[in-house]
């Protein structure tokens, strides 16, 4: 079980690479893996019925937390797994006919699908709850994308957007009921949960948080509407999401605790009210839809809600029925979808008043559809008749015994079945009749353009398979009678009672032919009255409602925003900082340390550098000039190197002068389009205030800078971190060892925070798109691209020169040409080009390369690192910027600073997860040693790929800032000066 759901994530990886290389005829391929799936779990079977040889595996996967992949197979489980898995091979099978003719929009689609099948695999066999959950989500997100697959429609999106907005809400609640359950009970185990059987107030109210995430899954009132909205997805996904998989994730769950949680006294009321009404509410929207696909949908709708009043009603003959029921609904509906498709595919209507007269031309189809719409109304012989009368039997006992929720149930039940009735013939009459037009003749029958016989396939095979199980039912009855074991005996003891085809004439029998009956009559009774085209009943609808919270959700925050955000940077740092004095000062106060040992100073140099840096300070506040502010606050940050190079941290003072360089940069590119002098355009305000703002914050800072070093009672870890650095991490540079090991989760979350900075700036100055329109120099002249690979080898060892059709390699036409140093530096301006800084560059930028490629390396036991290495790195593309341009600096890095960015933070989580693979914990180094010939000893550890995703990430920061605040900013001046406009 576990080696199939790493199948399933491996063919969800292969499979779009498939389909862009075969087309749509890969999805027949990526059917087999759930195909295998359907047939290991076939084969288990022996053993799924054997109590004492339940299939089990686990895999432990974070011991600390005490988090196992773990994965059960019982009754309940087999059922699901072969609902999952059959369904889902027949569908992907379905798709290649589908998406015959645009296999490649659905390149993504495919492996989105396949990796959903696989989570509901994950979901229905997993044994551990929180493992549960993730499933749960991770469905919810593959279904956001699935229903969204047509992007270009606002419709599609909205529907995506709000399918994912419920279930996850629903998914966040059952998260917090799982942790009060896991904590209550001591283990994380559903097998165990269900064996200790616990009671009490806090387990009502995880049970009650659990059926929250069951009714927003399964669409369940008040969150049904959402489903209807999921029809705008391509009928493949409605088909396996919507009536054989996702929908049934939240049956499945009401399913597993229902033997042991419905008699709670939260249970029955939550899960029997909301199903009645669901069902009820369901069945008469679908009388009114037009639309095929939301005539199936909202009749899904009502069988949800039917499923869960029978099959958490938490007897055993309900949980037979009900396990009954879920199989024989995901045979007829998902043959349903299926068959819609094929129509939409065949005529690109699902519109019934367009529809007439296609039962005679397609007999086979249309037969397909009777089969599925008499098992979903309870005709014989299929299965959905031994469901039905199996539901209405248990529940009519449960009624006749006097159990309240017991005639709620039948009641509703009843009901819902005559408005089964009613929607199914509406579905058959609107897909297959001829129509009469508003005279009262008859309509000509629509064209129908045979489609090919495997598009077919699977809804054949799915009516096939509703009528085999229901003449086999007595064989169904063995495995379900092990799920209806484990729930409680009805009314007077009663227990499951056995399917069968025929139980003789029984009040259900009379009972399920009254409601067809019913049902018929009043769908005749709804389409010649005319009643399912009048406007809707109430004046507002579920989605209304849901639209009607958003806009407010929306309206509130845009007046929080205006309230609280007032366009003043000043009032916001301004306010941060009274919090901070506050907060600080109230702490210090309560807290006044018992000792204060302070030294004068530690080092000598100290008494030198730091009223340096005082001085400083104190003029850049005092200063005209952006620039000069700028140059002065610098001086602090290299006041910090010579102190850090004075304290024995090497490594720290080069990290602190290379970012110090890095930042002067920064704020050189941004003043370039700010006004020389502060105060120009908008003086500064209230000066005494913030004088005494920001001396409060200095004397606080230093306050608690004071009582936190003297508050310490232990000796610090840290003490040891040069042992833990050799022991742990193989490396005798301490700080470069802490940050890719030790403390590897803080510098993965500095990652994130650099790639969010990076990406922020491009937006800001990028704006509506991710193109930087640099040069398309690449760092070979043009016309020397399209040489052959030995005669661009030959000219790049000559020297380039400067001509006037730009800069060519040299030649003897061209020999008197002038040297070109670097390849963008003709397109500068005569008045800003330097020869000299470009000679200099040129010489350098390889060196310094080199340079940050050996501090990479050389970091994990010297000094240096990813960090300083990509700041070197960033550095010598400064240079090349400067000395050439945005063209120079297009041809020194051509690469996107978006992928180095990703690529790094890729390589960083990967380390970081590559451990869990080896039972190791997260991040945990490991040491490669080997004796080299000449070399010798030579050692590598694991961390260095985390090092080296830091260095692309940072390496992509600078090259993103200077893209942005650089190379844009350039290329905008220019077309503002060209249109005229004074910069």
């Amino acid at each position: 079980m576990l080696l199939l759901l790493v199948v399933f994530l491996a063919g969800s990886l292969l499979l779009p690479a498939l389909v862009r290389w075969l087309g749509a005829q890969a999805f027949a391929i990526g059917a087999l893996v759930p195909a295998a799936a359907f047939v290991h779990a076939l084969m288990r079977t022996p053993d799924v019925l054997d109590p004492a040889h339940v299939p089990f595996e686990t895999y432990a996967w974070i011991p600390q937390l005490g988090l196992n992949i773990s994965m059960r197979m019982d009754v309940l489980s087999w059922v699901m797994t072969l609902i999952v898995t059959g369904v889902g091979a027949l569908v992907l099978l379905y798709c290649r006919w589908y998406f015959h003719d645009n296999a490649s929009s659905v390149v993504q689609f495919s492996g989105v699908l396949l990796g959903f099948a696989g989570a509901m695999y994950g979901l229905v066999l997993t044994d551990d709850l929180v493992m549960l959950v993730m499933f749960w989500e991770l469905t919810s997100i593959l279904s956001y994308l699935l229903i969204g697959h047509y992007r270009r429609r606002a419709t599609s999106r909205r529907s995506a957007l709000q399918a994912l907005m419920v279930t996850t809400l629903g998914g966040l609640v059952m998260f917090v009921g799982v942790i009060l359950l896991v904590v209550h009970t001591g283990t994380s185990s559903i097998h165990e949960i269900l064996v200790l059987r616990p009671t009490g107030p806090v387990v009502d109210a995880a049970i009650v948080m659990l059926l929250v995430g069951a009714i927003t899954k399964s669409a369940l009132f008040p969150f049904h509407f959402w489903l209807p909205g999921a029809m705008a997805a391509p009928t493949p996904v409605s088909a396996y999401l919507h009536a054989a998989a996702m929908v049934k994730a939240g049956i499945y769950l009401i399913a597993r605790f229902a033997p042991v949680f419905a008699f709670s006294p939260t249970w029955r009321p939550i899960v029997i009210t909301l199903g009645v009404i669901t069902m009820l509410l369901g069945g008469v929207q679908a009388l009114r839809e037009t639309d095929l696909k939301r005539i199936l949908a909202f009749g899904t709708v009502s069988q949800l809600g039917f499923f869960s009043v029978v099959i958490g009603y938490g007897t055993q003959a309900a949980a037979l029925a009900g396990l009954a029921l879920v199989i024989g609904h995901a045979l007829f509906k998902s043959a349903l979808f299926l068959i819609v498709g094929i129509i939409d595919r065949q005529l690109s209507t699902r519109d019934i008043t367009e529809l007439s007269g296609l039962g005679r031309q397609a007999p086979v189809m249309a037969t397909a559809a009777f089969i599925s719409i008499g098992s979903m109304v309870g005709i014989i012989p299929t299965l959905g008749f031994v469901a039905k009368e199996s539901t209405l039997t248990a529940l009519l006992d449960e009624a006749m015994g006097g159990a309240p929720w017991g005639i709620v149930a039948f009641i509703g039940v009843v009901l819902g079945a005559v408005l089964t009735t009613a929607y199914g013939a509406r579905f058959l009459w609107g897909a297959f009749w001829r129509k009469r037009d508003a005279d009262g003749a008859y309509m000509p029958d629509t064209e129908w353009p045979d489609p090919p016989v495997g598009f077919l396939a699977a809804p054949i095979l799915l009516a096939g398979a509703t009528i085999a199980l229901g003449l086999g039912a007595s064989s169904l009855d063995v495995p379900l009678q092990h799920y209806a074991d484990t729930a409680a005996p009805g009314i007077d003891g009663q227990g499951a009672g056995h399917l069968a085809l025929w139980h003789g004439l029984e009040p259900a029998l009379f009972l399920s032919i009254g409601a067809i009956a019913f049902g018929i009559l009043l769908f005749v009774g709804t389409v010649g009255t005319g009643w399912d085209r009048r406007p809707r009943l109430l004046p507002f609808t579920a989605t209304d409602v849901y639209y009607g919270v958003m806009r407010g959700i929306d309206r509130l925050s845009v007046l929080t925003t205006t309230f609280t955000q007032r366009g003043s940077l000043p009032l916001y740092v301004g306010t941060i900082f009274v919090v901070l004095v506050a907060s600080e000062a109230t702490a210090l106060v309560a807290a006044v340390p018992d000792r204060l040992e302070l030294s004068a100073w530690h080092t000598p140099t100290q008494l030198v550098v730091a009223p340096i840096m005082a001085a400083a300070a104190v003029i850049a506040v005092r200063a005209k000039k952006r620039y000069t502010g700028v140059v002065l606050v610098s001086v602090t940050g290299l006041g910090m190197v010579v102190l850090f190079a004075t304290s024995g941290a090497p490594d720290l003072a080069l990290t602190q002068i290379l970012i110090e360089t890095v930042t002067l940069v920064t704020f050189a590119l941004v003043l370039r389009r700010l006004p020389s002098r502060l105060g120009e355009r908008n003086a500064s305000v209230g000066r005494v205030p913030r004088a005494i703002l920001a001396i409060a914050v200095g004397v606080i800072m230093a306050c608690v800078t004071i009582v936190a070093t003297q508050a310490r009672i232990t000796r610090p870890i840290s003490e040891r971190f040069t042992e833990l650095a050799y022991e742990i991490g193989h490396g005798m540079n301490v700080v470069n060892v802490a940050l890719v090991d030790l403390r590897g989760w803080d510098t993965m979350g500095e990652l994130s925070v650099l790639v969010l900075a990076a990406t922020g700036v491009a937006s800001l100055v990028f704006v509506t798109h991710r193109d930087d329109r640099l040069s398309s120099a690449k760092g070979l002249p043009a016309g020397a691209r399209n040489l052959p690979a030995s005669a661009r080898r030959a000219a790049a060892r000559r020297p380039l020169v400067e001509t006037t059709e730009g800069v060519r390699f040299q030649t003897a036409e061209n020999r008197d040409a002038p040297r070109a140093w670097l390849v963008g530096g003709q397109q500068v301006k005569a008045e800003n080009r330097s020869i000299l800084l470009e000679v200099i560059v040129r010489i350098l930028f390889h060196t310094i390369i080199v340079v940050s490629i050996y501090l990479l390396f050389a970091g994990h036991n010297g000094p240096g690192g990813g960090f300083a290495g990509g700041l070197v790195a960033g550095m010598a593309l400064v240079m090349r910027y400067i000395a050439g341009g945005r063209w120079e600096l297009g041809a020194a890095a051509p690469a996107d600073a978006g992928r180095l960015l990703g690529a790094g933070l890729f390589l960083a989580v990967g380390t970081a997860v590559m451990p869990l693979f080896f039972q190791m914990a997260p991040l945990e180094s490991t040491v490669w040693e080997a004796d080299v010939p000449v070399l010798g000893h030579l050692e590598f550890v694991s961390s260095t790929f985390f090092d080296i995703g830091v260095y692309l990430v940072v390496i992509g920061l600078v090259l993103d800032v200077l893209r942005s605040l650089g190379a844009e900013v350039d290329r905008q001046t220019q077309e503002m000066r060209a249109r005229g406009v004074n910069v």
